[in-house]
Order: structure tokens, then sequence, then C-alpha cells
């Protein structure tokens, strides 16, 4: 294989780092929480996805469209269950350890659902695959999922910087107290963070399960951490951020299983993430923070 074909599914492994990435950075950026539970969304977005394909017989698009209806409702649900109850807390600490509580809680319940086996996901993309030159073929998945993670990062930004909604975001990421003064419904806006970045990794767990067609409980857990890495590349709390953080790391992974080491692949993402830290640690498009004392 050439190097534009690792480069090729580096930016399509890339562009679902990025799909999850999105949902992080919109809940730290709003609320100033990780929601690390994120990633078993996804998980739950694969599972929801196969059962209306295999269970109900639905059409692809309906069964996707399915998986983003119920990760959508899953994020409202553990956004008012979960976090809200912690958000004024004296501690940041509680609600990373509510977290951590979450992602266990729907780690076993899959467990308890659908076993431990992993399971053989059927491809819910049917796209024909694209000749750009010799050598380099384009498979079907590949530049959907390019495509579809370049035109959520355009809707969002529009979204964002066009609408009510997405305005309201803005103002309570600045100041939630002003935002409430002002007449913004702060549990609102927060809770519809919570919806659009789970309905993202429900998209998200229908590409990644696409590419790699097996599905078991702990599929989203290192998925959703990359993507946690992602997003800190590129700057936590910033769209394009993310975008460019999981478009980097996924090339950076395949390449360096591809040049380097398999093994060692897991390891040189973190090492990224290590060193960013070290010489830029709000990331590449990230601001620094000033807080009032």
């Amino acid at each position: 294989m050439s190097f534009l074909n690792f480069l090729t599914n580096g930016i399509s492994l890339g562009s679902i780092y990025a799909i999850i990435a999105l949902g992080y950075t919109m809940v730290y950026g709003i609320a100033r929480m990780l929601n690390f539970a994120h990633g078993d969304v996804i998980m739950v977005g694969g599972y929801a996805s196969l059962l209306a394909t295999t269970a109900l017989g639905m059409h692809p698009v309906f069964a996707v469209l399915t998986a983003v209806v119920v990760c959508t409702a899953l994020g409202v649900i553990i956004e008012r269950i979960a976090y809200r109850p912690l958000r004024n807390a004296s501690s940041s600490l509680a609600v990373l350890i509510t977290a951590i509580g979450v992602s266990f809680f729907l780690q076993n319940m899959a467990l308890t659902l659908f076993g431990a086996n992993a399971r053989s996901y059927p491809s819910l993309v049917h796209a024909p695959s694209i000749t750009i030159a010799e050598g380099l073929t384009v498979s079907g998945i590949t530049w959907v999922t390019i495509v579809a993670c370049i035109i959520i990062v355009v809707v969002l930004t529009l979204f964002v910087k066009k609408t009510k909604p997405g305005q309201a975001m803005l103002a309570v990421a600045e100041d939630k107290g002003a935002s409430q003064l002002m007449g913004i419904n702060v549990n609102r806006t927060i809770a519809l963070t919570f919806a659009i970045g789970s309905g993202l990794a429900a998209l998200a767990g229908v590409l990644l399960s696409s590419a790699y067609p097996t599905l078991n409980p702990y599929t989203g857990a290192m998925p959703g951490i990359k993507a946690f890495v992602a997003a800190v590349l590129g700057g936590i709390g910033s769209i394009p951020g993310a975008l460019i953080g999981g478009i980097l790391l996924g090339v950076i992974e395949i390449l360096g299983r591809a040049y380097i080491s398999s093994q060692l692949a897991d390891a040189i993402v973190f090492a990224v993430l290590i060193v960013v830290l070290l010489v830029k640690p709000t990331g590449i498009l990230g601001k620094k923070i000033q807080e009032k004392v």
C-alpha cells in the first residue's frame, strides 16, 4: 500500500475522531466539564443501528436515524440525571467520578444485554469506491466518512454562529450567570449541547463500526479516549480545532502503524498528547482563559 493510501485511511480515521471530539469540545466549551461517558455513547449508537438493521429489518438510512434518536435521548437523560445535580458542586472531581461511573454503567448494561463476544457489524454505508490515480483507490466508507465529517463541522459552525440556540450556547460558555440574567435558559442550553454531542457520537459509532465491522461493549472506549486527545490537540472548546486535531491524530496513528510499529501506534498517539501539553497546553487553536480571582 502506498503512502497516499495510508494518508487517505488516516484522514478517514481522523474524521471519525473529529466527529467524536466535537462532542467533547462542545460540552467542555459550554458546560466546562469532561463527559468521559461520551465514548460509550458511541457503542450504544453502534448497537442501536445494529438492532435496527438486523432485528427490525430497517433500511440503513432509518437505522442510522434510529441510532441518532436513541443516543440523543440518552445524552439528555445522562445530563439530567447524572450531571445537572452536580453542576454547582464545590469540586470538579465529583463530576469526573460521576462521568466514569456512567461509563461503567453503560458498558455493563451492554455486557448484560449483548454479552462480551464481538458481533459482526453489517456496513450501513453502501457507496462505490473511487479511483483517484493508479494505485490510489478510495473505498466508499472512507470518502463518505471524510465528506460527512466536513459537512458536520460546517453545519455545526453555522448553527453556533447563525442561530439563536447557537448564540445562547456561546453566551453560556462565556458567562452562565450573566446569560441567565439575560433570560437564557442555561439548563435547556446545556441539555441541547449534550443532545447534539450524543447525536454526533451515534453517527461516529455507525461510521466506526462500518469501517471496522465488529462491535462489542468496549468498542467506544479507546476511540473515545483518542478523540479526547484529538480535542486537546486541536484546542478543546474549538470546533475547527476538533477537526484539525482529529485529522492529525488519525494520520499520525495510521502512519505510525505502517512505518514504525502497529504495537506502538497507541503509545505514539498519547506521546503526541504529552508533547502538545508541554509545548502548547491550550492546543493548536485553543485560547488561554483568564480566570478572575
